[in-house]
């Protein structure tokens, strides 16, 4: 406080009420599959996944339903991100999964 007075702001404040509204958006989730990933072998099965290991390490799968996007790790981790509830989370989770059951099933078929 400067010297040489007293603050008339702090005399006549006035109690202020904030009530702060807010939506859920964005839920960021992490996963583990515990198994490794054919990031390039999962990219050529479906269209809505890219992979550019030359940008980054991470293969992106677009889920439309609910709307998300997965990123997949080769270390079998994916991160979920836009979801906006956790029953979002596990459906975009469980696409993820029916698509490595899928891709697993074709590659042994070869």
């Amino acid at each position: 406080m400067p010297s040489g007075g007293s603050s008339s702001s702090a005399k006549h404040s006035k109690l202020v009420t904030l009530k702060p509204t807010y939506k859920v958006v964005n839920i960021v989730a992490s996963a583990s599959l515990g198994v490794d990933l054919d990031l390039m072998g999962l990219a050529k099965l479906s269209h809505d996944i890219d992979y550019e290991p030359e940008q980054f390490p991470g293969a992106i799968f677009k889920v439309h339903e609910p709307k998300s996007a997965m990123l997949l790790f080769k270390n079998g981790k994916i991160i979920c991100t836009g979801a906006r509830t956790k029953i979002d989370v596990k459906r975009a989770v469980d696409q993820v999964v029916e698509l490595v059951k899928k891709y697993k099933v074709s590659s042994t078929k070869k």
